[in-house]
């Protein structure tokens, strides 16, 4: 019992790392862009860059991690993760926070590959959708201290000192899974497929990169070769013995497949939110940082209310009714917010907030209990990493449809100039963001049920 919580507390600590700085930074951002003198595009690589790396890297380490042992690789990962934050807090120049930024998504990809992968493998079926609940809940704990510290320690010390607060918490963390006995690696003594690793990190970062610079002609070409690269990837891993994607399990598991196909679109929709409304409440509206932090703040506390509710209901409810719920309402907040002004109450946007609080709260823990109790014990951290995948591949395209409608309607011109244009670039976000979400209710609803290990 004493092992099984050293496992939920390291791994609750980690799942609270990443979504923190995300939304923390969020409220630096312009800050960061009055001291750096950055334009709107490059202003969203900050956050781009981060998941960029964590999207590449996700995948070859859960597998990797999945061979040689998955708590050496969460220790690593969690070094490298504060090791980075203390360079982003010394970043001289705008392309070396960018720099320092995918540095620290590469320790992100090694945590978040092996956290929820140890947590399955320590759990049994029975208690899993509570302690994945539990998990999800931190996750959105993160996301709920992230606007309050990150508007209060920008507005009072400035944004390098954020940057810091990562490095204290990931000690906790070592120390607790150090003092663990045991060590994860059902694939062990299988090879590493390293042509595979490369092509698919190769082809997400030609994708994202160029989707991030359409709609020039070198946006469309990196897209289309990343497209290429994709499916070449899909062809050469049916054909390896040990491939480090297991692209059989899309086609022939219907419930793991359509899972993370849901999680991806989830992600696409909803992930750019935070990033919109920070900027939107800072220079439409006008408020502080920490103001602006106070009422990003009611979306993840609503999350984290209702993540270990919802993934106690998966143990008892099919997961995907209650999971496209979530999605469904999840869509018609996001229509709401395409109504936005310059004149929009506070009251409005706080209610709305809570409403896509609620629909993700509902959505993510069941989703989740689907895609790794549909897989053997085996494949557990090449699931986690997958649905991980889904989940930053989401976030990248979500912040690549917001840098392509800033490219189309602001150019490289600085937020403040601009603000007219700014504001409908906001409304188009939402308003393709909600469509994306009904997308999604409809894969959610097409995953059937799940088949209980």
């Amino acid at each position: 019992m004493a092992q099984k919580r050293l496992v939920l507390i390291a791994s609750t600590i980690a799942s609270f790392l990443t979504p923190f700085m995300g939304s923390s930074i969020n409220l630096a951002l312009p800050s960061i862009e009055r001291e750096f003198e950055i334009d709107a595009i490059f202003l969203a690589w900050i956050t781009t860059a981060f998941l960029l790396s964590t999207a590449m890297f996700l995948v070859p380490m859960g597998r990797l991690a999945d061979i040689k042992g998955r708590k050496s690789f969460f220790v690593f990962g969690l070094l490298v993760f504060a090791l980075s934050s203390l360079l982003c807090s010394l970043s001289f120049s705008g392309a070396s926070l960018v720099f320092f930024r995918f540095m620290q998504g590469i320790g992100s990809a090694m945590i978040a590959s092996t956290g929820v992968a140890m947590l399955t493998s320590a759990y049994p079926l029975q208690e899993r959708g509570k302690v994945l609940g539990i998990n999800t809940s931190a996750v959105y704990v993160g996301l709920s201290l992230g606007p309050i510290l990150g508007g209060f320690i920008t507005q009072n010390f400035g944004w390098r000192i954020l940057f810091l607060f990562p490095i204290f918490l990931a000690l906790p963390a070592i120390f607790a899974i150090l003092k663990l006995r045991q060590e994860w690696a059902e694939a062990k003594g299988e090879k590493f497929d390293l042509a595979g690793s490369l092509m698919y990190s190769t082809s997400l970062f030609m994708l994202i990169y160029g989707f991030s610079h359409l709609p020039e002609t070198p946006g469309f070409l990196l897209v289309f070769a990343g497209v290429l690269a994709l499916l070449a990837f899909a062809f050469l891993e049916t054909r390896t013995e040990n491939p480090v994607l297991n692209v059989r399990m899309f086609r022939k598991n219907v419930v793991f497949g359509m899972s993370n196909l849901a999680a991806l679109l989830n992600y696409s929709a909803t992930f750019a939110v935070a990033f919109l409304m920070s900027l939107y409440l800072q220079y439409v509206k006008e408020l502080s940082p920490q103001n602006s932090g106070l009422i990003l703040l009611a979306q993840p506390v609503i999350m984290a209310l209702f993540s270990p509710i919802s993934g106690s209901l998966s143990d008892r409810i099919e997961p995907r009714i209650v999971a496209s719920i979530g999605m469904a309402i999840t869509a018609l907040a996001l229509f709401f917010f395409s109504m936005l002004t310059e004149k929009t109450p506070v009251e409005y946007i706080l209610g709305n907030l809570i409403l896509i609080g609620f629909g993700f709260g509902l959505f993510s823990s069941p989703n989740t209990n689907a895609v790794m109790s549909s897989v053997d014990r085996k494949f557990y951290g090449i699931a986690s990493a997958t649905l991980a995948t889904m989940r930053v591949i989401g976030q990248a395209l979500s912040m690549g449809i917001v840098t392509l409608i800033f490219a189309l309607l602001i150019g490289k011109s600085r937020i403040p100039e601009v603000m007219p244009d700014f504001i409908v670039a906001v409304k188009l976000s939402f308003m393709i963001s909600a469509v994306l979400c009904v997308i999604g209710v409809f894969a959610s609803l097409a995953r059937g049920n799940v088949r209980k290990n």
